[in-house]
């Protein structure tokens, strides 16, 4: 049987693939910035919610200032309010999770895109697009990349919120050791969640396709 010659792809059909392949990268990278933007603020300002409220307190003499020096002076109610906005704060921390995950996954179905023409441009114009072609990259679970940072940062001071309202509610007396393996023991337990979160992500089922070509993506 005689074969067919290979297609050449047209300069315009190039620009079309091209430009629809920087701009949705872009795009994603731009989203993942203004998402883990949102969730930081947010995180920040559930976390600054006792400290304005003791000092609101403090205004309005419903609190003294001087027994805020000392631990078992420390109000109750202001334990409780370290220990809500804690637990509040967990919901920005699940939810830099899952954005992280979604824009993973978005990156690599964008790579996997990218192979559909870089091998055919490599061979017939000697040139391919500088940007990464493994639909397995990036990997979600990164804990030292700026979002895995931000991810546990964030669990670190929402284990720290939760061991100090905690204690204090409990009325034991501060014992700094105890506080600091307590923390740690809750960060653990907020770096577990990251964790499993990401390669449960990974190890998802997908729908089957029903043209039945293999899906590249990890």
């Amino acid at each position: 049987m005689r074969k067919t010659p290979p297609r050449m792809i047209q300069e315009d059909t190039f620009l079309q693939l091209a430009a629809v392949d920087f701009s949705g990268i872009y795009a994603v990278h731009l989203a993942a910035k203004e998402e883990r933007l949102k969730m930081t603020r947010l995180a920040m300002s559930l976390l600054s919610g006792p400290f304005l409220a003791a000092i609101a307190l403090s205004s309005a003499k419903v609190v003294d200032p001087q027994s805020l020096t000392r631990w078992e002076l420390v109000p109750w109610y202001l334990f409780a309010l370290v220990t809500v906005f804690g637990l509040l704060s967990v919901l920005p921390f699940l939810r830099l999770i899952e954005a992280g995950n979604a824009h993973a996954r978005t990156a690599r179905a964008i790579n996997n895109f990218r192979l559909l023409y870089t091998s055919k441009l490599r061979g017939q114009l000697g040139w391919s697009p500088n940007l990464p072609t493994d639909p397995a990259f990036p990997d979600t679970y990164r804990p030292l990349a700026w979002p895995g940072i931000n991810v546990m940062m964030l669990g670190l001071a929402n284990s720290t919120y939760l061991t100090v309202g905690i204690t204090g509610l409990s009325k034991q007396a501060p014992n700094p050791l105890l506080l600091v393996l307590s923390t740690l023991l809750v960060a653990l337990v907020h770096y577990a969640v990251y964790y499993v979160r990401c390669n449960v992500t990974k190890r998802r089922r997908l729908p089957r396709s029903p043209y039945h070509q293999p899906n590249l993506e990890t």
